[in-house]
């Protein structure tokens, strides 16, 4: 998949307008647990803050340097992810991973806006961008986690 209407697909109007909109972007006061990830392949990195009340995302920020395709994954993520709880974040996780690596069906609501980036499974080299807003918020939770039965 490498010829020119394959890359118009993929960086499309939905995908750059996402990419330009993220929610939270503001970072919070005194969050519970943060945690930054990066792509070794390009760079892209994503911090989040989270704090969670009884397993669910009570308040949430992120910090995005990444490519289009990861900022557009963030975007959808921070519209989502306040109200939901921990359980539904690693399924998100596990699903786009999925979609992404062996055609899996998209994620569960309230994440299925990441069907957007279904177009990038053929681009192995930006996947890791793709995760990197769920990887990083599911890192603070870890962390929160630990915290509480430490």
């Amino acid at each position: 998949m490498s010829d020119e209407s394959d890359l118009i697909n993929l960086y499309s109007a939905r995908i750059l307008g996402l990419a330009a909109d993220i929610p939270h972007t503001d970072r919070l006061d005194a969050p519970q647990a943060s945690a930054k990830k990066r792509s070794p392949l390009c760079g892209s990195t994503v911090t989040v803050d989270v704090n969670l009340f009884e397993n669910t995302v009570s308040a949430y920020a992120q910090d995005v340097k990444a490519c289009a395709l990861g900022q557009a994954a963030a975007s959808v993520v921070g519209a989502a992810i306040l109200g939901t709880t921990t359980d539904q974040i690693r399924r998100a996780r596990d699903e786009l991973y999925a979609m992404l690596k062996s055609d899996g069906p998209v994620p569960s609501a309230p994440f299925d806006g990441l069907e957007v980036l279904r177009p990038a499974k053929e681009y192995k080299n930006r996947h890791a961008s793709i995760l990197l807003a769920l990887d990083a918020t599911l890192a603070a939770i870890d962390d929160i986690q630990a915290q509480k039965h430490a």
